[in-house]
């Protein structure tokens, strides 16, 4: 199981009862409560004689005291009856990229906090009382668990609200909607919208290694990302140093041009100035010092 469904049936413990299995033969271990019908190994049980046993179980659950074995064990039974529909609504979702198994477990917790809650009294089939909880409880997960950058609720709930009223927009309009149209059919601003768009890009996350779709001839994602170019980093001070440079005298020009350009030391400076290697290093800091001032200025 994966670490993110152990965080989500965790922070479920405080509001659902543990589950614990009846048995994994699949056949329940019946206690001393001879007013219940006999109960056939649970994957020989139809939807029909499922919801017909699953009454008889509630009117018994309410009779008894909760931590008891007897409650425990109606409740479990009620449990495994309706596995089928965790199963039902777990297929919803079978399109995601989560496993099966951890939207089942997921689901299951959903039947239970739905059987927890369950009353004969309000004239409710339970099939009908538990799907939404059900659907609830994986679209938690799924909300919690699978947004590749994690985003405010409210930028959450709002990208649901764009793919709606994009999806509308373009079936009326025979064309994508626009910002402006997206805006004034949800009565947000422009902005708003741009903010969700943004948003709807967190949720998942592309590897830099993806292939390309076969009719792209551009190569993976990681062959077309930009990088930083280290060479315009000085453009800028060049073009300003340019008319600076320019009027230095012509040996200020030399120095400047031997030792940056040709790449010189000062001492090979000296001798092709015919002067010091000293007074190479005094005239080079002098003409340096002014340029830099120059910039400062012109900053």
């Amino acid at each position: 199981m994966s670490p993110r469904l152990d965080e989500t049936r965790t922070r479920d413990a405080a509001s659902a009862t543990p589950f614990h299995p009846i048995d994994p033969s699949g056949s329940p271990d019946p206690l001393d409560l001879p007013d219940l019908p006999e109960i056939p190994p649970y994957a020989q049980v139809e939807a029909v004689d499922a919801r017909a046993l699953s009454k008889t179980l509630f009117a018994r659950l309410e009779t008894l005291d909760e931590g008891t074995p007897e409650h425990a064990y109606v409740r479990n039974t009620l449990v495994e009856l309706n596995l089928a529909l965790v199963k039902f609504a777990a297929s919803r979702f079978r399109t995601r990229s989560e496993p099966m198994e951890d939207i089942i477990q997921v689901g299951t917790i959903g039947l239970i906090k739905a059987i927890d809650r369950f009353e004969l009294s309000r004239e409710v089939e339970f099939p009908t009382f538990a799907m939404p909880t059900i659907i609830g409880e994986i679209k938690r997960f799924f909300r919690d668990t699978s947004w590749s950058v994690r985003v405010p609720r409210r930028l959450q709930e709002l990208r649901l609200e764009l793919a709606k009223a994009g999806d509308e927009l373009a079936q009326e309009l025979d064309r994508s909607p626009t910002v402006a149209e997206l805006a004034e059919r949800l009565g947000i601003s422009r902005e708003e919208v741009v903010e969700g768009m943004a948003a709807s890009n967190a949720y998942t996350a592309s590897s830099l290694d993806a292939q390309p779709e076969e009719d792209d001839t551009e190569g993976a994602l990681a062959d077309r990302i930009g990088y930083e170019d280290h060479g315009l980093e000085g453009i800028e001070y060049i073009e300003s140093l340019k008319p600076l440079i320019a009027s230095l005298p012509a040996r200020d020009r030399e120095i400047l041009s031997l030792r940056f350009v040709a790449g010189l030391t000062q001492s090979q400076i000296g001798e092709e100035l015919n002067i010091s290697q000293m007074h190479v290093s005094r005239l080079l800091s002098r003409t340096l010092a002014k340029l830099r001032k120059g910039l400062t200025l012109e900053e």
